[in-house]
């Protein structure tokens, strides 16, 4: 099975670099990366280059703000046939041997849909259901964009991503474009649910955390930006009224269970935006995107 990287990116340029590099000499005849660039073009085609220069199967596409739309945009721009498709983060690095285990996993006819840790400069994003485990409404929040594993018919079959949420998009809700493709993937293809392919925790990508190298303000815009995401996700997916009411009530405490650099007051933001989230609306925040670099 041919595995399918797709990164958009805004154009940070070294980040990409460390990506690259850490795919350099771990992909097979047949894989591709797709780098879609949203900012600073040339300089991530000259990356691009270079890199196929070296032999790395990558090729560069450009599109519209908004990470949904670039994901989608870096599918379509796959050469034609199936693949596994993962969509790292342009901050992502795969670890030594990383893609060999992904494969190993993958590497079946009839293999739909699968998942994988996620870490950053803390540890481990989220703690993964064992193997064996069918994919649910409730355990979809630990799979998270760049430990996504589908494959490209599957995500051609729902439509790929919903333009309208994630990172970038030009509604309010900034967040769970991964959780939302993953809910629409086993509602239409219930058998993606219980065939869910978990790798070991052992396997993993390193990234940053959400917080890493913003001002307070950005942070804080950041996390409202996320909790409004999140919150509209599930509404829109229906999930028990209950759980809504205690989620958006748990922002509170998201400075509690979170290190530094977020703090005790970053749990208002997160409160409003679950909140504005849960009700479909916004109150005053001017800006809505959850990063502007």
């Amino acid at each position: 099975m041919n595995l399918g990287f797709v990164v958009t990116t805004l154009g940070r340029i070294e980040p990409l670099r460390a990506l690259l590099t850490s795919l350099d000499g771990e992909l097979a005849a047949g894989d591709q990366v797709v780098l879609v660039a949203q900012g600073r073009y040339a300089e991530v085609v000259a990356l691009g280059e270079e890199f196929a220069a070296r032999g790395l199967p990558v090729i560069v596409v450009e599109s519209g703000r908004g990470a949904s739309l670039g994901r989608n945009t870096g599918v379509a721009a796959l050469p034609a046939g199936d693949f596994v498709v993962n969509f790292p983060n342009d901050t992502t690095v795969f670890p030594a041997g990383t893609v060999e285990s992904i494969r190993a996993a993958v590497d079946d006819a009839d293999f739909l849909a699968g998942g994988f840790a996620s870490w950053d400069e803390r540890g481990p994003k989220t703690t993964l259901p064992a193997a064996g485990t069918i994919l649910d409404r409730w355990n979809v929040w630990t799979v998270i964009e760049m430990g996504i594993l589908l494959r490209r018919s599957v995500i051609d079959e729902v439509g790929g991503f919903d333009e309208n949420i994630g990172p970038g998009a030009s509604s309010p809700w900034q967040v769970a474009e991964g959780t939302d493709l993953l809910l629409r993937v086993i509602a239409r293809r219930p058998d993606a649910a219980t065939r869910f392919v978990w790798l070991s925790p052992e396997v993993h990508v390193d990234g940053i955390s959400t917080a890493f190298g913003l001002t307070t303000q950005e942070r804080r815009r950041k996390m409202r930006a996320y909790g409004r995401g999140t919150g509209r996700a599930m509404s829109t997916h229906r999930y028990p009224w209950w759980w809504r009411v205690a989620f958006t009530g748990a922002g509170l405490l998201y400075g509690v269970r979170n290190a530094a650099p977020i703090t005790l007051a970053d749990g208002w933001p997160m409160f409003v935006g679950r909140f504005e989230g849960m009700i479909g609306r916004t109150f005053g925040q001017r800006q809505m995107v959850s990063a502007t670099r």
